[in-house]
């Protein structure tokens, strides 16, 4: 993984081995963690592609460092890379609860769901300890609000004393990656849970049901993706297709490189 300029910046940065220095291991990388107030924390779209118009991003930045995670280029606002600072130096909003109690009472808010994990993982590791998504979890819970939640971590086995009521009202929906392995540069590797752990068997007896379907090439993960309609078929035969067609696309690629290598 890179770690390039933002592409915004007017300086560039790149490593360049003259041959002189000895090699040696990288150190391990090291997770920045900045504690950010926010502006605003309901984040609103009018996409007709969308199946929500409003999302909640706890964190910027995120240690699970898919390689294929769309979010990358945000960081680039930030002045920082789309790679490895991506994935190390993080953005904690702190007062997200607190935003979020205030946005969801003023005159006029109608009720929808909010979808959270649409960005980065609100469960990720730094979540452990800094609780962004476990407050803004228990304000939801106390207005009742239906909140729709995507992630790979078991860490939301945390938070079953809230989302266990709130799903036996019909106000979770859940989609949970309970089966690939992300790793980051520099030997970082989180599985997405345990494989022992609980939590595919859980949280579908707490009522919030649902899983992504993660597709694995060569030995990496290569898309995630949630089936937004029962209409598509079995998982198992939609993650196929998709597995199909991005083995074309890597052929096609493999064919490309081999023949500007040749000339």
């Amino acid at each position: 993984m890179s770690n390039a300029s933002g592409r915004f910046e007017k300086e560039t940065r790149f490593h360049d081995d003259d041959g002189w220095d000895l090699s040696e291991d990288l150190p391990p990388l090291r997770t920045q963690v900045t504690r950010e107030p926010a502006k605003t924390i309901i984040t609103r779209n009018d996409s007709p592609d969308i199946s929500f118009d409003r999302s909640i991003n706890p964190y910027r930045g995120c240690e699970h460092g898919c390689v294929y995670c769309f979010a990358r280029p945000t960081h680039a606002y930030l002045g920082l890379s789309a790679g490895l600072d991506f994935e190390t130096r993080l953005f904690s909003k702190i007062n997200a609860a607190s935003l979020l109690e205030h946005e969801l009472s003023a005159p006029g808010y109608a009720v929808k769901t909010i979808a959270i994990g649409t960005n980065t993982d609100p469960y990720q590791p730094v979540e452990r300890e800094e609780r962004v998504m476990r407050r803004v979890l228990e304000v939801l819970a106390l207005s009742h609000h239906p909140v729709a939640i995507v992630t790979k971590s078991a860490l939301i086995l945390r938070d079953l004393d809230l989302l266990a009521p709130m799903a036996e009202r019909g106000l979770v929906k859940l989609r949970l990656d309970d089966r690939t392995q992300i790793r980051g540069g520099g030997g970082k590797t989180w599985p997405c849970r345990d494989p022992h752990s609980s939590a595919p068997r859980s949280l579908p007896a707490s009522g919030a049901q649902g899983r992504t379907i993660a597709v694995v090439l060569r030995g990496r993960t290569r898309a995630m993706f949630v089936p937004l309609h029962a209409t598509v078929g079995s998982p198992r035969a939609l993650s196929q297709k998709v597995a199909d067609f991005l083995e074309k696309i890597m052929r096609q690629n493999n064919k490309m490189e081999t023949m500007s290598n040749a000339s």
